[in-house]
């Protein structure tokens, strides 16, 4: 039996054309799409707007769909780590995070990555596929329905679950493009946050977008040689190259390239890195997020001691880099920043390569 097209995570245009072909006027489509992202439809009975013999029409030949939850694990931080499956059976993870004055989701946009960053755990997946914008939207809703998060609460949404969003780019751009539509979900892309471990050409392509989420960089290491051992993508996209992209990238008034630089213990934590780091992106209108690393037994890497990390945000704001340590949420449940990796869906263990296997640059 055939499977129903799903309608969550079609855009404007697409809805149009849909209510065209079933005899409707385009604007039917556009009443579609309100309803499924501003007023968060779940079932063709919700659309009100629109005549019942349509609505009919609709459900025998539509479903709409969001990405079903498979697992919660709470933390005793009031966050929590949601397993999401899909139709094919693969799965993601998102992570809810609230706040006094706002909620924070953090998205995959892979089930898997194909990157192999070796400190992150989500790369003992490997590469399982990309999501679609519907599963990648479908996260964010599934999310705002369990939680009972209403319209107008204020909500911040980041691309650093599972996954290289500029390696899935057209359907985060698109997913994006949903979640800022003032029919959508009506976030400012202020609100969005895209996570990329150094894909230039994503990068300059996200430059020329209209509306595009503010960018953030996984920096990591302060060398060439240091940052390929930690992240094989340096050998193709190498710092001098991925600087100079962050230097041409344009900037909205009043915003900052954010750079991430996860610390892990006696491998790039010195302050020499953080100098280094400070000679990197001098002259950027940016910040740099430390962030001690979160550890666990299928990697070698531990974090690195608290004062190591006091020092090396010191370090940084010395130089005149603004610099903020940041800790993670629900470490105690695998949710924290990369720690998330669907049990049962790892690729065959590879020779991983140990901190004492990597360049010394004391």
């Amino acid at each position: 039996m055939q499977s129903k097209t799903n309608l969550f995570g079609l855009e404007r245009s697409e809805l149009e054309r849909i209510a065209c072909d079933c005899g409707e006027s385009a604007y039917r489509g556009r009443q579609i799409f309100r309803a499924l992202y501003r007023l968060r439809a779940s079932q063709f009975g919700e659309m009100a707007v629109l005549g019942r013999a349509f609505r009919d029409r609709l459900a025998g030949r539509f479903s709409i769909v969001h990405a079903p939850i498979r697992e919660t694990c709470p933390s005793q931080d009031g966050s929590a780590r949601y397993v999401l499956g899909f139709a094919d059976g693969e799965a993601a993870e998102t992570v809810y995070m609230p706040e006094p004055d706002r909620v924070t989701l953090c998205i995959s946009s892979q089930a898997g990555c194909a990157v192999d960053c070796r400190f992150c755990f989500t790369a003992l997946m490997g590469l399982r596929r990309n999501l679609s914008a519907g599963e990648i939207l479908g996260q964010v809703y599934s999310v705002l329905e369990d939680r009972k998060i209403e319209r107008g609460t204020r909500l911040n949404l980041v691309f650093m679950g599972m996954g290289e969003p500029l390696l899935n780019y057209d359907a985060v751009m698109h997913a994006v493009r949903i979640l800022a539509d003032r029919d959508g979900l009506g976030l400012s892309p202020r609100r969005i946050t895209l996570s990329t471990s150094g894909i230039i050409p994503g990068i300059l392509r996200l430059a020329r977008e209209e509306v595009r989420p503010k960018l953030a960089v996984s920096l990591n290491a302060s060398t060439d040689e240091q940052r390929s051992a930690l992240m094989p993508i340096n050998r193709k996209y190498p710092l001098e190259k991925l600087m100079a992209a962050c230097r041409a990238y344009p900037q909205r008034p009043r915003e900052r390239l954010t750079f991430e630089y996860v610390l892990l213990d006696g491998v790039n934590d010195t302050v020499a890195d953080a100098q280094r780091v400070a000679g990197l992106v001098r002259g950027l209108h940016a910040k740099v997020n430390v962030i001690p690393y979160n550890s666990g037994d299928a990697l070698p890497y531990r974090t690195s001691p608290f004062e190591r990390v006091l020092a090396f945000e010191q370090t940084l704001r010395d130089a005149g880099v603004p610099a903020f340590i940041r800790i993670s949420r629900g470490r105690d449940i695998r949710a924290a920043c990369g720690q998330l990796l669907v049990e049962g869906a790892r690729k065959p263990i590879t020779a991983i390569m140990r901190p004492a296997a990597l360049p010394s640059l004391r």
